[in-house]
Formats: C-alpha cells, structure tokens, sequence
C-alpha cells in the first residue's frame, strides 16, 4: 500500500472525523485521499493559524486529540503563534505539514526548509518521516504523545515522495490505554492534615481540572474545607461555577497583585497546573508570608516546577480531589467542619458585596455612550439564551464579561492561553464543530479579530452557525493600559501620546469585511439596541456578525 493510505487509515484508527488546515501542492496526497475517506471532514481555513487555532479549541472543547494539516515552510510559519498559544494551552493536537520531495534535499527547492527544527521550540515532539515503513509507528506514536500528561501539539513533517512510496507496514491505532494515575495515599493523608490545620485556605484551579472534568470534585472540596476559589488571569476554561459563592475572580498579572489577593490565606492548594503566567515582574513569592503550598498534578514534570512545595501528589485530577475530600472527612472534627461553615458564610456574604458592588459600577456607566464596557456586557447577557457557550478574547472587557456570565463549568466558556492574540475568531471555529447543537458566541476586540479575520470565511464555508461579536474602540486599548504600567513600574518619566494604538485612518469596517466573506453583519452604536441584536443574530442561526460601538480608554 501507499504511504498516503496508512496515513488516512492512521488518522481513522485514532478517531480523528476532522482535519483543520489550509493546504498547499505537498498536501495533495492528503487531499486527493478524502474523496475515498468521507468519513474524515476537512474544515478549510484561509490561514495556517486560523487552522490551527480552530483545532486547538476543537481540542479543549471534545476532549480528544485534533489534526491540523499545513503547507510547507512559509505555511508552518504563518501557523507558529497558534501554535505557541495550543503549547501553551496543553492542547492535544497532531500537526502535520507536507514538505518537499526528500531527493531535492540538497537543491534548496522552492519551499524548502528544515520543518522539524522550525516546530521543535513551540511542540512537545517534532519529527520527519523518512521512509513510509515509518509512518504508522511515528504516527502511533505522535498521537500518544500529544495525549501523555502535560498534554501539548506534537509535529510532523510528510515529505510527498514519502506518502507515494509503498509499504507493507501498516496503521495501528492507540491499543487500549488506562492513563489514570492513583495519587500515593500517604501524600493524600499529608495534605489532608494541613487542610485540616488550615484557618484559610484557598484555592486555584487550572484548567486541568476542567480537562479532567473534575469541576464536581473541586466543588465538593471547596465547600468541605470552605476555601475560596480562585482561576489563573489567562485560562482557557471555567473549571468552577463562576456564580458559586466560593468562586472568588481571576488572579492578577503580577506576583506582588496575586499575592495581595490571597492575603489572609494560610494554605494554598494548586489543583494542576503551571502556575503562573504573569505579564508584569514583581519581587516577592506569590503567596503570602506564612502560607503553605500544596499541589495536585497530573505529570511528574509539572509537579513543584515553578515553586517549592510543602506537600506536592502526582494523581489524575478528579480521583486526587475526590479523595483528598474523603480523607479530609474521615478525620475531621466538630472544630473543623464548624469553623468550615463560618468561611462558607462569609465567603458568600463576600460574594453578595461583590456582586453589590458591581452593581453600583455598572449603574455608574449605564448612560454613557458610546457603550460602557459594564453595560454592553449586561446587553449581551440579556440578548443571549441561557446554553449559550461564549468564546472569550475581549481582553480588557473580560473582567466586565466575566461578572455578567455565569459559568457552570466545562463547555459553558473557552479562551486563549499564552498571550497571543487572534485566538477567539478562529477557536470559536473549532468550538462550534465540536458543540454543533448549542450557540457559539464569539467575543473579540478589534484589534484581535483582525489578526484571524479570515475565520468568517471558514463559517460561511461550512455553514457554522457562530456569532461573531466585535467589540469596536477603535484601537488597541490593552496596550494603552499597558504603557501606563510600564509608566510606573519603570519611573519611564514620560506622558507621550500613545503611539501606534489607535485603529483610525481609515477606520475598520466590519460589517463590510463581513459581507466580502459571506457573513451577515450589523453595527450597533446605540447600547439599548444590542440585546435585539444578539438576539436576531442567534435567531438566524447562520454566521452572523455583529459589530458594537464600545468607549475607548477613559
């Protein structure tokens, strides 16, 4: 058999149904194959990123590893910073892109480069097959890869002589695989007695242990032990349900902010893992002076990586909290599960102030105009259904979207790790493949959307039903923000206008972008008009754009 066809049946034993990618001349093996495998779908983008973004997303939101297909050098380039953010994201992913017939090694062809070494940083494994007897066992072997705790993309390069060579070796899928690791009883029955030796504990939850679908166990943990909940500033999931009254808010980008937050905590339990992404240097641990540091982890690799530890379990998410949560039970006290209620209450007394408290902010910027970023986020609480799955790359409108949403975990909400912007366009892509029977709204800044815009295109294509909601300032509003702390964390002792930030001369239209690629759009300048609007949008259950006119940097 050709190379080609172990490819396909590669990807067929290992359940892939969808390929995201863009292709290119290298790919035509692939290509000229799904005619034959009609059981495989191949969403196409009109960017490499777009397609791996989508991917990465349709890997978060399914569970299961998700394929990307690329074209050479150049095309592998354009997709680097969705792969950045998919690494960063721990998604699953196998990455292939065709490369040049191996015989023009040594000629410099058109195209031509060293793929492997272009992947190797931003992956967890790069390699080239060289022969076609390699392509079942390093395809085998690229997809346990990407599935090994941490979870990342993995890389492959097909060059096209290679899937038109024939071989007696055929594919294989992944066999029968328990990954689940038991946490050591010992380590459960530590950590059980620094909880119980806690008068505050507190907790942060990676997306892990959304991942592991492990939401209900850290529930049942948070109001045993009667700890605050809080999530990472950049994450990708609601791993708890954000109108639960231990659920706290997002951590800060900076240690000295993170620590502040947790003042008053004595022990701090990390449930996954890495943390902690900061934007901003500060001097000074994370964690408040005095406090103990525990941590769940699913790799050995990931376990006390960034901070020393006074108890550390390796052990599946959702086994790990739900024994840790019995083991705390079997020994606790009356003392204990008294003093428990008591931070129960007063984490929900907490919560009402909050709540209160946002209510007050959203009053004070309910008439301004354009929009405030409270009251448009209201807006498009009261215009979407109550199953909606929002898509989250409002940036500096997050903390508003955040307090008008409530998550009741897993599936409910999906962003980008690691940063790089253009991920909510394209992921809300891959998002509404793998969820094809409720809404999908995409939220973005103008500024990001623009760097994925291509994504409209690819809902049109395929008729995904997505709400494209751009959030339009008119200029990149996080930067301004950002040079007002680097203002002062660095005495910089300059008050210049913002340089370059301003998305003006001429202005962006996206009703107009919309139009050209075959999606409906509306512009709303008027914020009583965006409930309707988001409302109509999701009525019409095609793709559909909707455009909202929000202030800028006040």
């Amino acid at each position: 058999m050709r190379g080609r066809r172990v490819l396909m049946e590669s990807l067929m034993s290992h359940g892939v149904r969808h390929i995201f990618g863009n292709p290119g001349t290298t790919e035509t093996p692939l290509l000229d194959s799904l005619v034959t495998y009609p059981q495989i779908e191949y969403i196409m983008a009109l960017h490499e990123g777009v397609a791996v973004g989508a991917a990465s997303f349709y890997a978060q939101a399914t569970g299961r590893t998700a394929v990307s297909n690329l074209h050479v050098a150049p095309g592998l380039g354009n997709a680097i910073g969705a792969l950045y953010g998919a690494f960063k994201a721990n998604s699953p992913l196998v990455v292939t892109a065709g490369q040049q017939d191996t015989r023009m090694r040594l000629t410099n062809p058109v195209l031509g480069h060293d793929l492997v070494a272009m992947a190797s940083p931003v992956t967890k494994w790069s390699v080239q097959v060289e022969r076609a007897d390699e392509l079942a066992p390093i395809l085998r072997r690229a997809f346990k890869v990407a599935s090994d705790a941490p979870k990342g993309p993995v890389f492959v390069s097909l060059p096209i002589d290679v899937l038109e060579q024939e071989t007696a070796v055929a594919a294989v899928g992944p066999g029968n695989l328990w990954r689940s690791s038991h946490p050591d009883p010992r380590g459960l029955e530590e950590v059980a007695s620094l909880i119980l030796k806690s008068n505050s504990p507190a907790i942060i939850a990676s997306d892990d242990v959304a991942r592991s679908d492990a939401t209900e166990a850290l529930v049942k943990l948070a109001e045993a032990i009667g700890a605050s909940v809080w999530f990472e500033g950049l994450r990708h999931h609601a791993s708890f349900p954000t109108g639960h009254s231990s659920f706290r808010q997002s951590l800060p980008p900076d240690a000295a902010q993170v620590r502040k937050a947790l003042e008053g905590a004595d022990l701090i339990i990390l449930l996954g893992g890495p943390f902690f992404e900061d934007i901003w240097y500060a001097e000074g641990s994370h964690f408040p002076a005095g406090a103990l540091v525990v941590q769940i982890e699913e790799s050995p690799e990931r376990l006390a990586f960034n901070h020393r530890l006074d108890g550390g379990i390796v052990g599946e998410m959702s086994t790990s909290i739900g024994l840790l949560t019995n083991a705390v039970r079997s020994r606790e006290r009356e003392e204990f599960q008294l003093a428990a209620k008591r931070r129960n209450q007063a984490l929900a007394q907490l919560s009402a102030r909050d709540k209160e408290a946002y209510r007050a902010r959203l009053e004070k910027g309910w008439n301004r105009e354009p929009g405030s970023m409270p009251r448009v986020m209201a807006e498009l609480r009261r215009g979407l259904p109550d199953n909606v799955v929002i898509v989250d790359e409002s940036i500096t409108s997050s903390l508003d979207l955040a307090r008008s949403f409530d998550y009741r975990g897993p599936g409910d909400y999906f962003s980008g790790r690691g940063g790089g912007i253009g991920q909510g366009l394209s992921g809300a892509l891959g998002v509404k493949v793998a969820m094809p029977d409720r809404p999908v709204v995409a939220i973005s800044g103008d500024g990001s959307a623009m760097y994925s815009i291509q994504a409209l295109w690819t809902a049109a294509h395929h008729r995904l039903a997505i709400v494209f909601v751009i959030l339009s300032n008119r200029e990149y509003r996080i930067l301004k923000h950002n040079v007002d702390v680097w203002r002062t964390k660095f005495e910089a002792g300059t008050q210049h206008p913002y340089q370059q930030m301003d998305l003006t001369g001429p202005e962006l239209d996206f009703v107009h972008l919309a139009a050209g690629m075959g999606v409906e759009g509306v512009r709303v300048e008027k914020a009583d008009d965006i409930a309707s609007a988001l409302a109509t949008a999701v009525a019409a259950d095609r793709p559909y754009l909707v455009e909202i006119a929000v202030e800028g940097k006040r």
